[in-house]
């Protein structure tokens, strides 16, 4: 899935059941510590559970930036939606094409409302979120309808 509207260098790869490219990113420690603050790297079994869980409640998807993968962005059949990217690539436009594409997949799908829990200190996700049209709803809600 390429994301040509705001950064040609961004592509989404489906996470379910790509094992060869969860292995590489899930195994190296770097990545895991960046992307999902965790201090080990995750096992196969840990991760089939996650894909299991993913593939039966919605949609998730590797970031990719100029073929380097950087993150992972989510759209669950909650409407929910959830962003993370490596510290060294954010403020690069990428999380807002990559919301934008998910905002598209949420219209595909028939949704009419998609929210984001967004943590009160995270200024910069908030800001990008509310740029793209997103409103408050409660201290760390924010949604989207969708017309």
């Amino acid at each position: 899935m390429q994301e040509n509207d705001e950064n040609s260098s961004v592509s989404l790869i489906p996470y379910y059941p790509n094992y060869e490219t969860a292995l590489a990113w899930y195994q190296d420690l770097q990545l895991c510590k960046q992307v999902d603050n965790i201090d080990y790297v995750y096992s196969l079994e840990r991760l089939k559970a996650m894909y299991h869980y993913l593939d039966t409640h919605g949609e998730c998807y590797y970031i990719q930036y100029e073929g380097i993968l950087v993150g992972d962005v989510t759209l669950q059949d909650s409407g929910e939606l959830s962003i993370v990217i490596c510290k060294e690539y954010q403020n690069r436009h990428i999380g807002r094409a990559c919301i934008q594409k998910m905002i598209e997949r949420a219209k595909e799908k028939g949704m009419h409302t998609v929210k984001a829990n967004i943590y009160s200190f995270n200024t910069q996700s908030r800001k990008m979120f509310q740029s793209l049209g997103f409103q408050k709803t409660a201290e760390e809600q924010y949604e989207y309808h969708i017309v």
